[in-house]
């Protein structure tokens, strides 16, 4: 592989900076112009990094996707698509940042402000990593066709824009898809995310009672709602912990491995409480299914009458396998749930909605050019790890391109904290990120197809 061009990391932290100023919530009930604002701002940044022909892409209901197709002076070369999106999560609790999240702040050589990490981050590298083929004339002349997809709605996961790329393929086809919204395992440890676990959601109503009655007159005999809500959810998981549900996928993994001790501090669990389930922690994380209740409706502590409760209702999040499909999961919990019903219970279930999971780029001619392109941007080799966390797009990209090879990757790391305040990204890191990613379309396109 040649010697990649120069990344402007000056530019690369201006870019950021501006894109974080702009509290850019897409969410409804949050003000529509910081959205059309952080837009403007998105196309400015590419126009200043050289990119020509951008294009506002009208998307029904949601804010426009910024989209910009750059050819390469050999018309046979290899076409990929560079994703990111310029929306973020609401700031949350004031106090739960240290700094204002829409005013970016360095601090111990991390930036902090809402969208550092998820994902402007994201479309600032792009920025940059294009920028870098920038000839003496101004123009630039990337050794693959590049097509650039910036979305402005992915945090409210209304998958809008899939449905965009569905209508219409041949425009957003490429032979890979360069998706910006990963993060690396730790600060300095390059990362390719090769999959990704789905989700299902199931809410679970329990009726015992006509109304509530007093606990002195029927406790006892009396059927409890939220007792058999309590029975029915422990019936989800074996006494280690590990899912009870039958009928839900199980895969292999054979990339990273996570240490437990590391990850019980990472996540902060409590000295003296068990981690659950049984096998690799990476394993139970990346390719195993997991069911959560995320929320009850019962009458809260402060509110309590003294009575058996009538009604009561859970939530259900379930994380699942790549492989396994969403509507199926969640008819395997519901299945389970009518079978689990303590005491006659009257029980009701909705399906709400699901998201696929993916296998992305995990071995192959795109996969072995990104490992390289990270080794070369971070100096260090890179790791393979899975994401938890369900990324629809990614899913519904993989399913109208077939054919393509997915790379997921980004400057985040354990100490992101990402939709939670505080959000922040190493900006050295993000540095390298740029730097590997000039690698990888340089390594791609000396490929070639």
């Amino acid at each position: 592989m040649s010697t990649p061009p120069a990344v402007d990391a000056t530019r690369l932290r201006d870019a950021l900076e501006r894109l974080v100023a702009v509290p850019s919530v897409a969410f409804p009930g949050f003000p529509e112009a910081p959205v059309r604002e952080a837009a403007d701002v998105t196309v400015a940044v590419l126009e200043e990094a050289g990119v020509t022909g951008i294009e506002r892409v009208d998307v029904p209901g949601a804010p426009p996707a910024i989209y910009a197709h750059l050819r390469a002076a050999d018309p046979d070369a290899p076409t990929v698509l560079l994703y990111a999106h310029y929306d973020v999560q609401p700031g949350g609790p004031e106090e739960s940042w240290t700094t204002p999240a829409f005013e970016p702040t360095e601090r111990d050589g991390r930036l902090y402000g809402r969208g550092t990490a998820d994902d402007k981050c994201g479309v600032a590298l792009h920025a940059a990593a294009l920028a870098a083929f920038r000839g003496e004339d101004g123009a630039l002349a990337p050794p693959v066709h590049v097509k650039v997809l910036i979305e402005g709605e992915e945090e409210t996961g209304n998958g809008t824009l899939s449905k965009l790329v569905a209508a219409d393929p041949d425009r957003f086809r490429a032979d890979a898809f360069v998706i910006a919204d990963g993060s690396n395992v730790a600060t300095g440890t390059p990362t390719l995310t090769t999959s990704l676990r789905g989700m299902a959601v199931v809410d679970v109503t329990i009726d015992t009672l006509e109304a509530p009655v007093h606990s002195g007159v029927a406790g006892g005999p009396g059927p409890d709602a939220l007792l058999a809500l309590s029975r029915l959810i422990a019936s989800l998981h074996h006494d280690d912990g590990s899912v009870a549900v039958e009928g839900l996928d199980v895969l292999p993994w054979d990339g990273a491995a996570i240490d437990p001790e590391e990850w019980r501090a990472e996540v902060g669990v409590l000295e003296g409480v068990d981690l659950l389930g049984t096998g690799p922690i990476a394993d139970q994380l990346f390719v195993r299914p997991s069911v959560t209740a995320i929320g009850i409706d019962a009458p809260t502590v402060d509110t309590a009458a003294n009575a058996l409760i009538p009604r009561a209702k859970a939530r259900l999040s379930v994380r699942l396998a790549p492989t396994q499909d969403p509507a199926a999961a969640a008819q395997a919990v519901i299945a389970h749930v009518f079978a689990h019903v303590p005491w006659g219970a009257q029980v009701t279930v909705a399906e709400g909605p699901g998201a696929p999971g993916a296998i992305l780029a995990g071995e192959g001619r795109v996969a072995e050019a990104a490992a390289r392109a990270l080794e070369s941007g971070y100096g260090a080799p890179a790791v393979r790890i899975g994401s938890g966390g369900a990324i629809p797009l990614c899913a519904d990209l993989s399913t109208i391109y077939p054919d393509a090879a997915f790379v997921l990757w980004g400057p985040g790391d354990e100490r992101s904290r990402i939709h939670a305040g505080d959000e922040s990204v190493d900006l050295a890191d993000l540095e390298r990120a740029a730097v590997a990613e000039v690698a990888f379309l340089v390594d791609v396109g000396a490929a070639g197809r």
